[in-house]
């Protein structure tokens, strides 16, 4: 009896030592910002090696450190409008990006739906847009939502045996609709067109795909941005 005894006190003991180390870590260590990274193959790190290290999202968590969970739900080849082929609210990504409960979402969609049996309008293209900002508004985590332009596209660097079709202009048109939009919205935006706008260095792949060079600029952008904004 003297033992159980003992044996009961030394785990009331134990328990009640643990659940104070919990409490100190839980005040002492605050939690993570949670930054979900929305996008198609620029934000999954298409034709980066290291997607894990060197994508954009993966050098963003690099830059902006422990306080920060940086989450990379880039789908390769799809689009924000819904009436597309591939619309990126069909792919798993998306309902991972929801559960991810952000605090803070980056989307960067608009490549995909400059192909010609894509494009509609921008009418069309800031209505869709405008509901997947609304999907992420209304999760009960409540995250600032930022939109980010298409990057630019040079199909003077396109290599013959990749015919994507993506359009220079019309990705003009989309981030030009994107910075409306933000406007309209009063929502934070980043231009990521203009940055990469003068840098052709970094698609020299295939035109549309940035380089580990290029995801570092993208990724370099968006870090002052979020500090500028206190973040």
């Amino acid at each position: 009896f003297m033992r159980q005894k003992k044996l009961s006190d030394y785990l009331l003991r134990f328990a009640v030592l643990l659940a104070v180390i919990l409490l100190v870590l839980r005040l002492t260590c605050p939690s993570q910002t949670r930054i979900a990274c929305v996008g198609d193959s620029i934000t999954y790190g298409a034709t980066i090696r290291d997607k894990s290290h060197d994508s954009y999202p993966a050098q963003l968590g690099t830059m902006l450190g422990r306080k920060y969970s940086v989450k990379n739900f880039g789908a390769s080849g799809y689009t924000l409008q819904e009436s597309c082929d591939r619309p990126y609210t069909s792919h798993k990504r998306y309902k991972k990006s929801l559960d991810f409960k952000p605090d803070v979402v980056l989307i960067m969609l608009g490549t995909n739906d400059t192909k010609p049996y894509n494009w509609i309008s921008t009418e069309a293209f800031q209505d869709d847009y405008r509901q997947l900002i609304l999907s992420y508004q209304e999760l009960p985590s409540r995250p600032d939502v930022i939109l980010m332009t298409p990057a630019s596209v040079f199909p003077e660097n396109f290599n013959p045996a990749k015919p994507y079709k993506i359009r220079a202009g019309v990705a003009g048109e989309s981030a030009k609709a994107v910075r409306e939009l933000a406007k309209e919205l009063g929502l934070p935006f980043i231009d990521i067109h203009e940055v990469t706008a003068s840098h052709p260095e970094f698609f020299l792949q295939d035109g549309v795909h940035p380089n580990e060079l290029g995801a570092k600029a993208i990724a370099r952008t968006v870090y002052e941005a979020l500090k500028d904004w206190g973040y």
